[in-house]
């Protein structure tokens, strides 16, 4: 690895540490927290269940009153769920129903499949336990238990368990903020003439809703032609009551990348060359207080930089606890016989015998790819892959949320 660039895991660690997590809190309906990320732990105020239930549709009764199978017993009870019974007296059996309580005497409930419903008696063709088929009070949750740590970004079984245990409104941090905007005279919006020279500006599309997906509140600037005046002039506006700027193109240091000399006169600026591939330059600084990262202008790389950097600087900052993303071991379905220096992140597709296979063209051009493709095989540094061989795979659906 060239001495002037940074590691994938030294510069991962960086723009971690770099990140200024929010801090204010906005307390909102359990209903609206989706995506989320929780500021306070949370813990339940009552036991889960409330109280003994049954687990099934069947019949509650005493162990003692069924010593054998073809045992018949009168119903002396209906409890649906919702209602509660009375105390089961010796040698009676009460129809009850899945999430109804356990009426008091009852320490078993034989399911229905088992039972045989004859006029006002029911026969058990079972010899049933003690505890069968019963849920007992508080064994999903205790009561005073933590049910949500702090720092977690809410998914929706995380909101189904805090409305199980009666939480009707969570503290949560505000939303982050994110100025975004293209760079280049050259880019043109989809939907007008094709100019010579021009190229539709996908960058703005996936970059915001990219930020969109991680829950971010987002101000689009749009295309800022190629002019140091005009570059300076949306930092500022983009500096103005938001966490982060996003950028893509223009933080080479060509005649025409203006970007560089616009964050260095407006704040502070360190360019980056990562030992990654695709995605090797990155730009981190800060503007008038709000944080700044300039990615490749390239499609692919600004695609790929963005999940493996901006997003853990984005969850980091959004008060995530956890943001490095879930990976599985695969097997290869391909040979790469043409190693790189850098750590490689290959666009690739899990299959499902288990297996994972690339995209043809892994050039830094082929958008295509990303596409196609479900997720990414990390590749370290310097290293061939034979087909048979265990690769490491990072799932879009993890990198995407």
């Amino acid at each position: 690895m060239n001495a002037n660039m940074l590691s994938f895991d030294e510069a991962l660690g960086r723009i971690v540490g770099y990140a200024r997590p929010v801090h204010e809190i906005d307390e909102i309906d359990t209903m609206m927290a989706a995506g989320r990320v929780l500021a306070v732990a949370q813990h339940s105020p009552i036991c889960q269940p409330p109280m003994d239930n049954s687990a099934m549709d069947g019949y509650a009764l005493r162990v003692a009153d069924v010593p054998a199978p073809g045992t018949r017993l009168p119903v002396s009870q209906r409890i649906p769920a919702g209602s509660v019974g009375t105390t089961l007296e010796p040698g009676t059996a009460a129809r009850i129903f899945t999430g109804a309580p356990l009426p008091d005497g009852a320490d078993a409930v034989v399911m229905q499949e088992l039972c045989e419903h004859d006029g006002d008696s029911v026969i058990v063709n079972h010899t049933p336990k003690s505890g069968e088929a019963v849920r007992r009070a508080g064994e999903d949750v205790a009561l005073g238990a933590e049910v949500l740590a702090a720092g977690t970004r809410l998914r929706p079984q995380d909101l189904a368990l805090a409305a199980s245990v009666g939480l009707a409104r969570l503290p949560v941090l505000r939303r982050m903020k994110v100025a975004v905007f293209s760079t280049g005279s050259e880019l043109v919006m989809p939907g007008q003439p094709l100019p010579p020279g021009g190229i539709y500006n996908s960058n703005r599309f996936m970059l915001r809703a990219l930020l969109t997906q991680l829950g971010c509140e987002v101000v689009d600037l749009g295309i800022v032609p190629d002019n140091l005046d005009a570059t300076r002039k949306v930092l500022r506006e983009a500096a103005q009551g938001n966490d982060l700027i996003v950028t893509s193109g223009g933080v080479s240091v060509g005649e025409e990348d203006h970007v560089k000399p616009a964050v260095e006169a407006e704040g502070s600026l360190d360019m980056w060359k990562i030992a990654m591939k695709p995605g090797k330059p990155l730009a981190y600084g800060r503007v008038h207080g709000a944080a700044f990262i300039g990615l490749p202008g390239n499609p692919v790389s600004s695609f790929v930089t963005f999940l493996l950097m901006v997003r853990p600087f984005i969850l980091a900052t959004q008060g995530v606890s956890e943001v490095a993303p879930q990976d599985v071991t695969l097997t290869a379905a391909f040979d790469w016989t043409r190693p790189d220096r850098r750590r490689e992140f290959l666009r690739a597709r899990m299959t499902s015998e288990g297996t994972v296979e690339l995209f043809a063209n892994q050039g830094a051009a082929a958008l295509n790819s990303t596409t196609w493709a479900n997720g990414l095989v990390d590749i370290p540094a310097d290293t061939k892959i034979a087909r048979g061989e265990k690769v490491r795979f990072l799932p879009y659906g993890d990198l995407l949320w």
